[in-house]
């Protein structure tokens, strides 16, 4: 997805450009939560730039994460992007650290520095990352690969192109070879690398796989049989791997049927490796996400990206705001994803709701609000929604209730709204809005979530709102992020469609 008009993909997919980057100071500034000149963001993203693809690595008692800066702005800024970092402890507020590693020219292989992952040994910090630079493409060379970087304190970086490895074109294609992930193979002692890469024969769209290089001293690398190769999407972007427990897991970003950030499970790092019934961690609105562990949690770090024009029917964009969720591991091995509680913490200024306006057959109660609503729609409003705040509701519904949930930035006379909508009758979480600009579908395409629905289990269902991103988690199990632009304010409120349905401990907060 992130480099897509440089390759020859799918035509489903649409191309979106890759924009360029400017060289800031390498000088340490604090911020208050994640600003920018034209607003507060509490979603990080760097001033006047957005963030791409986010390289995570714990280190120093801090996430240290480094991700692609993009300026959007290639007349002004030049060409190509560089890699930048900022550390946290909380993922609410971060300290910048600068550039990290400079684009090279035009005539060297990193033009664009593209994504890969950092880690510590042999006493050094070591990035290994993608060269990208479509213009050697031109000329016959390969257009990615794979590149190394040395630092002794994470602040000053030493490239070492002599180290520059290329995909054997045997067998892979040569534009195709990136994003590789290292790590130390206690079982074969030595070092391993994943890579997104692609066959060079098999059908188009479905090449893609994990290929696997081999290291004993992290300098020299030989080419290994692949990882993982299914021979079902168009390439595996951004390999990850960890292991809880007894479980190896294997992740990767895809475009191919839908866009994802997906993972597979397996005993062993041999594998197999297995599909386990939900594979994905959130919608669309989270790609190119990578994990890190404090050795206490583990955590994925994905971006929510923008659409062109800033509007809700736009084409997704490359980059946008860092997203952070934590990974959950349920008792049979599959994960979840929950919102971190540092992040859930920073929203403390409650504000009491009152909900004395509304639609149709609802009743307040001492602790919420009673939908009847058989043959009908019902909702409840509480006032005008903050621009920034966290909503946090409790509720059960009866056997046969078809919809139910928070619709925000309402018109008052409710006909405009957005809509974190639980279906009971398709176990599903969707991303809604009227008016939609198409009347064939049901809610905005791919902001919908798996979810196990039952008649009075309780949910809890949690939404962020940080001006036009937010994101919805469901039970402490299921994310979805989305992006709302067209209905910039508006009112707040909860909904029952066809059921019946009770809301309880109802809870809105602000920053």
């Amino acid at each position: 997805m992130k480099r897509r008009h440089f390759l020859q993909i799918s035509p489903l997919v649409p191309l979106l450009p890759l924009t360029a980057f400017a060289n800031l100071k390498n000088k340490d500034m604090k911020i208050n939560q994640a600003s920018d000149a034209d607003a507060k963001d509490f979603f990080y993203k760097p001033s006047n730039a957005w963030a791409a693809d986010c390289i995570p690595l714990y280190a120093e008692g801090k996430f240290q994460l480094f991700y692609l800066l993009d300026w959007r702005d290639a007349d002004k800024h030049g060409e190509g992007t560089p890699w930048y970092r900022v550390s946290t402890t909380d993922f609410v507020h971060f300290t910048e650290h600068g550039e990290m590693l400079p684009r090279g020219t035009k005539d060297e292989q990193d033009l664009f520095v593209f994504t890969g992952s950092a880690i510590f040994a042999k006493n050094k910090y070591h990035i290994f990352y993608t060269g990208h630079n479509y213009h050697l493409a031109d000329q016959g060379k390969p257009a990615q690969g794979i590149m190394h970087a040395v630092s002794d304190d994470m602040n000053k970086w030493e490239k070492l192109p002599a180290e520059t490895f290329f995909a054997p074109t045997n067998k892979y294609e040569k534009d195709d070879w990136r994003d590789a992930f290292v790590f130390w193979n206690e079982e074969a002692h030595e070092y391993n690398m994943l890579l997104a890469a692609r066959f060079k024969n098999g059908i188009p769209r479905r090449r893609g796989l994990t290929a696997l290089c081999a290291s004993k001293d992290l300098h020299q690398w030989e080419v290994r049989e692949p990882f993982y190769a299914p021979d079902l999407y168009f390439t595996h972007e951004c390999p990850d791997l960890f292991k809880i427990g007894e479980w190896w897991y294997l992740l990767f970003s895809e475009f191919t049927d839908k866009v994802r950030t997906r993972y597979r499970m397996s005993p062993s790092l041999r594998g197999p490796w297995t599909t386990p019934k939900n594979d994905d961690f959130d919608g669309h609105a989270f790609y190119a996400a990578k994990t890190a562990s404090d050795g206490k949690h583990r955590y994925i770090f994905g971006w929510n990206p923008t659409r062109s024009n800033s509007k809700d029917n736009g084409t997704w964009d490359w980059g946008g705001n860092l997203i952070v969720h934590q990974i959950v591991q349920e008792a049979d091995g599959s994960l979840s994803v929950k919102v971190p509680e540092t992040v859930s913490a920073a929203f403390r200024n409650k504000i009491i709701p009152s909900f004395t306006v509304g639609n149709g057959n609802f009743k307040t109660t001492e602790t919420g609000v009673g939908f009847n609503s058989l043959q009908g729609f019902s909702a409840a409003i509480a006032g005008k929604l903050p621009d920034q705040c966290k909503i946090e509701i409790h509720a059960e519904f009866e056997k046969g209730t078809k919809q139910l949930g928070i619709m925000f930035r309402c018109s008052d006379d409710l006909d405009k709204a957005y809509y974190i909508r639980l279906e009971p009758n398709n176990n599903k979480l969707v991303f809604d809005m009227w008016p939609r600009d198409r009347s064939e579908v049901d809610h905005m395409a791919e902001l919908d979530r798996n979810i196990d629905l039952h008649p009075g289990v309780p949910i809890k269902l949690q939404l962020f709102i940080d001006g036009n991103k937010g994101v919805a988690y469901v039970n402490d199990k299921v994310a979805m992020n989305f992006r709302a632009y067209d209905l910039a304010a508006g009112n707040w409120g909860i909904f029952t469609s066809e059921g019946v349905a009770n809301f309880r401990d109802i809870k809105i907060a602000v920053l």
